[in-house]
């Protein structure tokens, strides 16, 4: 295994891959901007290295500064986690033509997955349904008008290069098709440096469901069941369940299917998942493929009992999968609520600053993620999310009753979180009956 590795990463997610680094033996690098020096990922890790100023631009994103800590340091290995890096082509071959290994899918995956528009032919000649749209990037305001009048509105504009909600607008006629275009292709190139487009017809009402896969180099490929991401926020993910409650085992085994067969089409490797949308009559479509390990990534971990993180470092090292699709059950029922900090009563505005009172929620089926401690403070420089809380139960039931208790039970004080927000939702009746689709935030907030 390896013997030390850098994670290019910061908050809860390096503070996670650190802790599975320390189960297994295995030595770690923190990075760190400025604004980050005393995060508990510094705390936590063996080594640690400054890389730069406050904005992720002269640190999280700058490849010179983190390759550098990775020569000074010695280390075999990158962990990019999620965001920021972690879907960087340049970055995975850098990491290759320095003889250190990428902890994620090879640049050919990446870049043949992280097209959106070239992501939809793979799938499609894999078998999978795929929302009818452009069969490429739609270069002009005016081919887009052509697109939208053949596959009928409402339509969605989305950014080729996308990701974390952001280049997608949704179009209902013309005149909307033209603002969001315009608007969907500066958001795309200021966020991703690419302002290429692409147009689908958009789902009313859709559930968003994800599968969970895993390859190994020798071509193993399995799936670790759905994750439910269906309350999100303008395409912002605030909470997420496995298994969801709008899929049976049929469709269940038919969905894990596809994603294996896309998977392995393109020889991929290490965790990503395949994105789904589920409209109204149970149909599935294809949407995208994430090349990264998610966010989300704990409810899977509790219902299956596998740590994909240690899988990601196994795979990485060249290890086979120690399991196969036989050997996969699931256990119970878990969702994941995301803690931001942000006043969710005055429209999500971000609420940086000092935390004064610290204190997590604990017993049965109960687990968080964070970074956050009595005294830390709260960037305003990255995103907002502080924590996760994971619930566990014997059924949907449980863990909804377990969330509420977490919820309850989470103190944090000197910052505005998204807490209250959360109790809101989980004990809003629609909710509680599994039946919502893409819109329940917004019919929450009116």
């Amino acid at each position: 295994m390896f013997e030390k590795i850098l994670i290019a990463n910061r908050g809860e997610i390096a503070l996670r891959v650190i802790q599975a680094c320390k189960e297994m033996g295995i030595a770690t690098v923190a990075v760190f901007s400025k604004a980050d020096k005393d995060s508990l990922h510094v705390k936590m890790a063996d080594e640690a290295v400054c890389i730069g100023a406050a904005p992720s631009i002269n640190s999280y994103l700058h490849i010179p500064s983190i390759m550098s800590a990775a020569e000074i340091c010695d280390v075999e290995a990158i962990h990019p986690g999620y965001g920021f890096l972690a879907e960087n082509i340049h970055f995975a071959e850098i990491c290759e033509s320095c003889n250190i290994k990428f902890i994620g899918p090879t640049a050919e995956n990446i870049k043949a997955m992280g097209d959106k528009a070239e992501a939809r032919k793979i799938a499609l000649n894999a078998g999978a349904p795929i929302v009818p749209g452009s069969e490429g990037p739609v270069d002009s305001k005016e081919e887009a008008l052509k697109i939208a009048k053949k596959i009928k509105y409402p339509v969605v504009v989305k950014a080729v290069a996308g990701g974390g909600g952001r280049g997608i607008r949704v179009a209902h006629n013309d005149i909307s098709l033209a603002n969001a275009f315009f608007t969907a292709q500066s958001e795309a190139e200021i966020a991703f440096d690419n302002s290429q487009l692409y147009l689908e017809k958009y789902i009313e009402q859709p559930r968003h469901v994800e599968i969970q896969i895993l390859g190994d180099e020798k071509k193993n490929i399995v799936h670790l069941g759905e994750r439910d991401c269906t309350v999100q926020r303008r395409h912002q993910k605030l909470l997420e369940e496995s298994p969801s409650p709008a899929i049976k085992s049929k469709l269940r085994k038919e969905m894990g299917h596809i994603a294996v067969k896309i998977a392995r089409d393109i020889g991929y490797v290490n965790a990503g998942t395949i994105e789904f949308l589920l409209d109204k009559s149970g149909k599935f479509f294809f949407i995208e493929m994430n090349t990264r390990i998610q966010v989300e990534h704990p409810v899977t971990e509790m219902v299956t009992g596998i740590d994909l993180i240690k899988e990601q470092l196994r795979v990485a090292y060249g290890q086979e999968l120690s399991f196969s699709q036989k050997d996969i059950s699931f256990n119970g029922w878990a969702m994941e609520c995301r803690i931001n900090a942000e006043d969710s009563d005055n429209g999500f505005t971000p609420s940086p600053g000092k935390i004064i009172k610290y204190h997590p929620p604990g017993g049965p089926g109960i687990r968080v993620d964070s970074n956050i401690y009595a005294g830390g403070f709260v960037s305003p420089y990255y995103d907002s999310m502080i924590a996760k809380i994971i619930a566990h139960g014997k059924d949907r039931s449980e863990a909804i009753s377990r969330m509420n208790r977490a919820l309850e039970e989470y103190i944090i004080e000197g910052v505005k979180t998204t807490i209250p927000f959360h109790r809101k939702l989980i004990n809003d009746p629609r909710f509680q009956s599994g039946r919502y689709a893409t819109d329940f935030v917004e019919q929450i907030l009116s």
